[in-house]
């Protein structure tokens, strides 16, 4: 079973820009790496469609929610009351928490005991289809370190930040084979299988 994960970046590296919080959820600046999203997404409705495939899912407790320490039972995420999932999502954090049932098949699990754990409940949770690590950069950045990633899937906006949170950063051992690469108005979009 393949273990994915689509990211986008500025062009300079930053997953997301300074001063995450519930304003800003991608940082200071940061909306400007989905600008292909939502101002293009016909030209790139086979990635977008692409980043909504996989069997199961897993965030890093930044993505889900703005929120530290002992959560917020109101929060339910970004999305609303129907998640774009629509399959397990395991949480990772620090805090139990109950799972957390959404419209449309989402499910949050929250995952205490670590990056292999959410892992090893992804892959039963998705039986044959794909596992996606889906951010943010922190949580990404664990799983490259660690091995567990087989395709790198960039989306490489026409954007510089200049700061934030970087997604190579510490990598230095990262192996990348670049498969292919499409280049839009907005984005590039480069597929890499991890070698190990």
């Amino acid at each position: 079973m393949t273990v994915t994960c689509d990211m986008m970046v500025s062009e300079d590296g930053y997953a997301a820009g300074v001063n995450q919080s519930l304003e800003h959820p991608l940082g200071e600046g940061g909306e400007r790496l989905a600008r292909w999203r939502f101002e293009r997404p016909d030209e790139n409705a086979a990635e977008i469609a692409a980043i909504a495939t996989a069997g199961a899912y897993i965030m890093g407790r930044n993505m889900f929610g703005p929120g530290r320490g002992e959560w917020d039972d109101d929060w339910t995420g970004w999305w609303g009351d129907d998640p774009p999932y629509h399959a397990p999502v395991f949480v990772l954090t620090h805090y139990p928490r109950a799972p957390l049932e959404m419209h449309g098949g989402t499910t949050f699990t929250f995952v205490t005991d670590g990056i292999e754990s959410a892992l090893e409940q992804a892959r039963a949770a998705a039986g044959e289809r794909e596992v996606a690590i889906a951010g943010g950069a922190a949580t990404a950045r664990q799983y490259l370190s660690a091995g567990l990633i087989d395709e790198l899937r960039l989306h490489v906006a026409t954007a510089v930040l200049g700061a934030g949170e970087p997604l190579l950063t510490g990598l230095d051992e990262l192996n990348l084979k670049q498969i292919v690469s499409v280049q839009r108005e907005l984005v590039t979009h480069v597929t890499y299988r991890v070698v190990r």
